[in-house]
């Protein structure tokens, strides 16, 4: 049966032997077909993980529905009674769900996944502005300007403008990951990594000017 079962994994099938009985229980599924144990979270990415093809542009109302359905059937309640190793398989199971529907649900952390996918890491934990002067003037040009707005009114109109620009550049992304031009992707990234930090500095900005 273990020939068999590599057999076709090596075809491409994403088959594995269940840990409990041996039979072949598809790669990315929560239990085994044949006994029903419940099996390892196993190495799928996060698209994968929660059914939908890798892209930018995709369904959260989809992926929300087959998160919660997943998480249903692995809830601890169901496994209270079972042994101590499907119980700390179902806690695996259920932090790789959350993992991945966090990851999938903010389109920055999307972004940064799927590029990591694709073999071009985007940096959004790190300084990466240093590097695109021009990013890097239209960071400071925006700071500029939130530092001289004097009342709530004058940052409500940065925030706008901030919201609008961010909305543009979710719709950039999802047309440079549709023609694969990752390093245009990449930068787009950067930049709504920058640009939401900067709403949360207007934020900021906003209750402090509200508290005066």
């Amino acid at each position: 049966m273990t020939t068999r079962i590599e057999d076709t994994r090596a075809a491409g099938l994403g088959l594995a032997p269940c840990w409990s009985c041996k039979g072949p229980v598809a790669s990315q599924a929560l239990f085994c077909h044949t006994c029903g144990a419940i099996q390892p979270p196993g190495q799928a990415d996060h698209f994968r993980r929660l059914g939908v093809e890798p892209a930018f542009d995709i369904d959260l109302d989809v992926i929300e529905k087959r998160y919660l359905g997943f998480q249903r059937a692995i809830h601890p309640d169901r496994f209270a009674a079972k042994p101590a190793k499907e119980r700390a398989l179902a806690e695996a199971q259920a932090v790789s769900l959350n993992e991945a529907y966090e990851t999938l649900k903010d389109p920055l952390r999307r972004a940064a996944y799927l590029l990591g996918l694709k073999g071009l890491g985007a940096a959004i934990d790190k300084d990466e502005t240093m590097r695109d002067p021009e990013l890097l003037m239209e960071a400071m040009e925006a700071r500029e300007a939130l530092g001289e707005a004097g009342s709530v009114a004058a940052v409500e109109a940065l925030q706008v403008k901030a919201g609008a620009d961010a909305l543009n550049i979710l719709s950039e992304l999802a047309k440079a990951f549709a023609r694969d031009d990752l390093p245009l992707a990449n930068r787009l990234t950067t930049k709504l990594k920058y640009l939401r930090k900067y709403l949360e500095e207007t934020r900021a900005r906003r209750v402090a000017l509200e508290q005066n």
